[in-house]
């Protein structure tokens, strides 16, 4: 599968080493370009899953999507349990970013 924001792949891999939770899918963190994220300073605590670190999407030159991507650099551990997987640090996308199989 692949990210792609303004005809550029920023994330790529097997579907199968994804993880899809809530309609929305995580990219592991070594399939991430993140030369194409920089940290956001919005905050957001989901009740669940724990501290978000949202990211704006883009380049230098090419403009920025607001909070185009997120991740949760350490879940909450009751989250593992719910997900089933370990997803520390994962990266899903939206907004301008579209993700393909």
């Amino acid at each position: 599968m692949k990210a792609i924001w303004k005809d550029q792949v920023i994330a790529e891999a097997d579907k199968d080493q994804l993880i899809y939770i809530e309609q929305n899918w995580y990219f592991p963190p070594s399939s991430v370009k993140f030369d194409f994220l920089r940290k956001s300073d919005t905050p957001y605590t989901c009740p669940w899953k724990g501290e978000c670190q949202y990211y704006d999407v883009g380049q230098d030159g090419s403009g920025w999507s607001k909070d185009g991507a997120w991740s949760y650099p350490t879940p909450k551990l009751s989250a593992f349990d719910i997900v089933h997987k370990d997803f520390s640090g994962y990266v899903a996308f939206w907004r301008d970013v579209r993700v393909d199989e």
